[in-house]
């Protein structure tokens, strides 16, 4: 077995003597009363075992002797598997893996006759098919004896190539996994062998992956099953993997949290910081971002984040110190908001004297503990004032007032450059460590959701240009004020763009639909994507988009309505 193995619940281990093993999977899928259906197995109950007793797809290692096999095999041959599988040669071996070791384990066959067709084995008598059996568990010599006997070739083009994983590194075995998809074989029944597999099971993939269901599944399984569930039929399941091309491997990485160690998937907000800062998975990333908490992302940057997690915060404001560690002196990034424990747990975390206090801005989640760190360190304030609106800071009185462009120097080979971004606020300022080509965005960018954008402090025109301007400069992580460590800074600020431009889009198409309509009628329809809760909060925004529009002479406020300005012909 193998699958099982790609990811598990256990603690990582910090063995660096890892081996590599090459396994196979298959997907085995019928057409059920109630919908597709697709075959698990389940493993035996082992204390060694960090899936025991979990359903997983059958599935083994790879058998050197496999490649005994490449001259029975139907439809395919090495050279073929092995481009389809990006692998210099020896493909093939995977889909004999799965063949050999679906037939062991689940009692299923896929080999074909001289005329191209699947065999049925259900007309066997019991010990010819347990003689069939043994073979298989004899590795590439039975197998060969099987195609031989039964007059047969292995019907290695009845599978089509799934997806491909990789167990987590910082585990003593690691298992490089290919997962194929095939159609069940007419004419056979599936039989566990009560050694690899204890039962068996056909279930629908969505009510497999059901908590009702009281089903045992590790990450890879469950994950998988998810991605095929959508199909209403197995040849639908089998097509649609068949087609798939560019299949990239996918690398879980275990990191640490309140629900104890865990895989964690590259889908997941936290997995590109986990790989940076553990790239060797000994289990000190974290997958959540934990209120008080000191996390180092690099020998200049570590983090704290206040336990101020909203449905606006996200899971809380970061604050961020950056200093050079041969100095040992630090600034502090967006002291966060007015709380004594946050304060307490920034002084605790401080990886040497606070030298410099700065802010992004001055909302109240960003600012507002700056008289408490002062107060703490004497560290000199360095930002912009508040402005005269509402839910500003107007207690965060800097200093110094940093100007777009200014250099501040932290050490030697550590050096912040300001960058002032408004738009989110008109006060917003990004910084830049320019050593590592990391951007410190605030709220200018964050992760998992979108700005929102507040007039009359709030600029939907300058906040588009802002991002536009951070296009040009070379970045390699954003280093956000709600959220991880984001990799590709620019996919995401060219994300962040086109999402305006198409919410603006949708804002003139209603308005044309519309005609001259208030707000509120407006909100509705062009924020229809959106939670109703959430609607407050995207009026902001709204009303940001038609001020933008207004000062572009393509939107016209006339009372408490708005109205498109008619296009100009060409």
């Amino acid at each position: 077995m193998s699958e099982q193995e790609q990811s598990g619940s256990t603690p990582p281990l910090r063995s660096r003597s890892t081996s590599l093993r090459h396994a196979a999977s298959i997907l085995v899928v019928r057409d059920g009363a109630a919908g597709m259906e697709v075959l698990l197995v389940r493993r035996p109950e082992r204390n060694d075992d960090r899936s025991s007793g979990a359903f997983v797809f059958p599935g083994g290692t790879l058998d050197p002797q496999d490649r005994a096999l490449h001259d029975v095999c139907a439809g395919l041959d090495d050279a073929a598997a092995s481009q389809r599988l990006k692998l210099p040669d020896g493909g093939l071996d995977f889909y004999l893996a799965a063949v050999r070791e679906c037939f062991e384990e689940a009692g299923l066959l896929f080999a074909s006759d001289a005329g191209g067709e699947l065999i049925a084995l259900d007309t066997l008598d019991a010990a010819r098919h347990d003689w069939l059996r043994q073979s298989a568990r004899r590795g590439g010599p039975g197998m060969a004896q099987l195609c031989e006997r039964l007059n047969v070739r292995l019907a290695v083009d009845r599978l089509a190539y799934h997806s491909h994983w990789l167990t987590p590194p910082g585990l003593p075995k690691r298992f490089d996994t290919r997962f194929f998809v095939a159609v069940a074989p007419p004419g056979q029944t599936a039989a566990h062998d009560g050694d690899e597999a204890m039962e068996h099971i056909w279930v629908r993939p969505g009510d497999a992956i059901d908590p009702a269901s009281g089903i045992k599944t590790v990450p890879v399984t469950r994950r998988t099953l998810a991605s095929i569930a959508r199909f209403d039929t197995a040849q639908a399941c089998f097509d649609h993997a068949a087609q798939l091309r560019d299949i990239a491997r996918i690398m879980p990485r275990l990191a640490q949290g309140s629900g104890g160690p865990r895989p964690v998937l590259p889908s997941e907000a936290a997995y590109a910081e986990i790989e940076r800062i553990d790239p060797h998975g000994e289990g000190h990333a974290r997958y959540e971002l934990a209120p008080g908490v000191a996390v180092r992302l690099s020998e200049r940057v570590w983090r704290v984040t206040a336990n101020n997690g909203s449905v606006m915060t996200g899971p809380g404001t970061n604050t961020y110190f950056v200093g050079d560690p041969a100095r040992n002196e630090w600034a502090v990034i967006d002291p966060g908001p007015d709380d004594e424990a946050h304060v307490a747990a920034v002084l605790a975390a401080a990886p040497g004297p606070i030298r410099w206090i700065l802010a992004t801005h001055t909302h109240i989640d960003h600012s507002p503990a700056t008289p408490r760190l002062k107060a703490a360190t004497g560290a000199p304030v360095l930002g912009r004032p508040a402005p005269p609106t509402s839910r500003q800071d107007q207690t965060f009185q800097p200093g110094r007032i940093l100007e777009h462009g200014e250099r501040l120097s932290l050490g030697n080979g550590c050096t912040l450059r300001v960058i002032h971004t408004p738009g989110h606020a008109s006060n917003h300022l990004c910084f830049l460590l320019e050593e590592e080509k990391t951007l410190f965005t605030g709220d200018h960018v964050m992760q998992g959701s979108t700005v929102v954008i507040n007039p009359p402090d709030g600029d939907m025109q300058a906040y588009l240009a802002s991002l536009a301007a951070l296009q040009n400069e070379d970045l390699a992580w954003l280093a956000p004020g709600h959220g991880f460590l984001m990799p590709r800074p620019a996919d995401a600020i060219r994300t962040l763009i086109r999402h305006r431009m198409q919410r603006e889009a949708k804002v003139l198409n209603a308005l044309r639909d519309l005609g001259e309509t208030d707000i509120d009628t407006l909100l509705l329809r062009v924020y229809d994507d959106v939670p109703e809760r959430m609607l407050p909060v995207a009026k902001h925004s709204l009303l940001a988009h038609l001020l933008k529009l207004a000062r572009d002479g393509r939107a016209q406020e006339s009372g408490e309505h708005w109205k498109v300005v008619a296009d100009t012909p060409g």
